[in-house]
């Protein structure tokens, strides 16, 4: 039996797909340090997508997260998530770059990233320049579900993924699509076509499934599996590395990670979701029609939000079957970011406007000239294209290609030829309005844990109806708490 490695996913996807990046920044600096010391091959810890959310919501400098908790890691490897290129808005390649060379300089030098299209020889440019900026990298092999995605399709995929020679090549099921079936079937021919390439396991628990997914795939030889701490875990991100410990070690398999450091991390987690009232990540029952959809869980939130904006709350189930023929009709995207969106966005207002492409967005137009890759032109229903392409506002972006400006003129173009590059980056993702807001926010707050035993005390001392006076003394420190009565209810009646 073999030693199963884990990835711990917690503070990046679990905080997106869970929280939505709701978690402050004290929050995570409270539980990194001891994350640090439990065995984990290494950590996911940084999006660019953080910047915008961190900066605009929360008023914190995301500069302040990436520099302190790396410097408290000391002990596991930690991974940017994404590249140069990719999300749903077209930043400058050179902001992008610029981005990725801060990261390393933070210490962090392994970064997991992918191309929607699963199109290697267009991410080939991508890859070769994480590698020169100091970045080895870790390249997703996305599964998906349609006619096109078949056994055919992914052993060939594997070999130009293995072709890029990447430090590692991640299978990702980002839909929890997978079946325990599909695993048997795929593991083998992944493994088979992709040499002496290591391979991780990445998958979501959209559907229930995922654990049972990393087991086959365990038996079957991929040996390091992506994992959360609950309550940032099942759900709609990574399943729990509680319950993927016990079932490997009742495999005979074994694991270096140390669920008893993890337990106090857990149940800073769960104090932190009561306080701050944010989900707690739970195993979800199995769902058919997922598969048919294959929408997000978190866009179908959006979904309901569209709907509920116009009055149309009931219509939700013809969003999504609405969903299912638009990808049907564009060619099958996998449903990931940023396809997933422009496929989700054109059925809402397919289904709210009454008429099929009556409206269509902006990105719509774009994937159907291939703006947003190659095979949206290729592969999209001719009909629709026409459909999609015959009105005016298309002819703005036939032949558009992405402004593309230098460092020193995006400078100029924000109006600061001086401005420090963590300005600039700030400046691009969130907005000048945005930045000069968090400028006087300060630092972020110390955030009061469950997991400091004081706290903990005060917390369980109020709960203690019997007493009225506590008196807490340690030589250099003194806590009196009292109960008062309740002030009485003022007269309402004339005397």
């Amino acid at each position: 039996m073999s030693e199963v490695t884990f990835v711990d996913t917690t503070l990046r996807d679990g905080n997106q797909s869970l929280w939505a990046f709701n978690m402050k920044t004290a929050a995570m600096l409270e539980a990194i340090e001891r994350m640090d010391r439990a065995g984990f091959e290494s950590m996911e810890f940084f999006t660019a997508t953080m910047f915008k959310k961190y900066v605009r919501e929360h008023k914190e400098n995301p500069w302040h997260w990436l520099r302190e908790g790396s410097r408290r890691a000391r002990h596991t490897p930690l991974r940017l998530h994404g590249g140069i290129k990719g999300g749903l808005e077209k930043k400058p390649t050179s902001v992008s770059r610029l981005v990725v060379q801060h990261v390393v300089d933070s210490g962090i030098t392994l970064t997991r990233t992918s191309n929607p299209w699963n199109d290697y020889a267009v991410f080939k440019e991508d890859v070769e320049a994480l590698r020169k900026a100091g970045m080895d990298c870790v390249v997703n092999l996305i599964y998906s579900v349609s006619p096109r995605h078949t056994d055919e399709y992914y052993a060939q995929k594997a070999r130009e993924a293995a072709a890029l020679k990447p430090w590692r090549i991640c299978f990702k099921d980002v839909g929890g699509l997978l079946t325990p079936e599909r695993t048997r079937a795929l593991v083998p021919l992944v493994l088979e076509n992709i040499g002496d390439t290591p391979v991780e396991f990445h998958a979501h628990c959209n559907n229930g499934l995922a654990p049972l997914n990393y087991l086959e795939a365990i038996k079957l030889g991929m040996t390091t599996i992506h994992t959360g701490v609950p309550p940032l875990a099942n759900g709609s991100a990574q399943p729990s590395v509680f319950n993927m410990l016990r079932n490997i070690r009742a495999m005979g398999h074994t694991a270096s990670v140390d669920e008893e450091v993890l337990k106090p991390v857990q149940e800073h987690f769960t104090f932190v979701a009561k306080r701050d009232g944010l989900p707690m990540g739970a195993p979800r029952a199995f769902d058919q029609s997922v598969y048919n959809h294959q929408v997000p869980g978190g866009m179908i939130a959006n979904f309901v939000h569209q709907l509920r904006l116009v009055g149309m709350e009931d219509k939700l189930p013809a969003a999504l079957e609405e969903a299912a023929r638009v990808r049907a009709e564009w060619g099958y995207p996998i449903m990931v970011t940023p396809l997933s969106q422009f496929v989700g966005t054109q059925a809402a207002i397919n289904i709210i406007m009454g008429e099929r492409y009556k409206q269509v967005t902006d990105q719509s137009m774009q994937y159907a000239l291939g703006i947003w890759g190659r095979e949206g032109a290729e592969l999209m229903d001719p009909d629709v294209k026409d459909r999609i392409l015959g009105r005016p506002r298309a002819k703005d972006w036939e032949g558009w290609e992405q402004p593309d400006p230098s460092l020193p003129e995006v400078r100029k173009q924000l109006g600061s030829s001086s401005m420090s590059d963590d300005e600039l980056i700030l400046r691009v993702f969130a907005g000048d309005e945005a930045v000069e807001a968090l400028e006087t926010a300060g630092q972020p707050r110390e955030y009061l844990s469950a997991s400091q035993p004081l706290v903990r005390l005060v917390n369980e001392l109020t709960k203690q109806k019997e007493y009225t006076q506590v008196y807490i003394r340690k030589p250099g420190f003194s806590l009196t708490l009292g109960k008062t009565e309740p002030a009485a209810e003022p007269m309402t009646e004339p005397i």
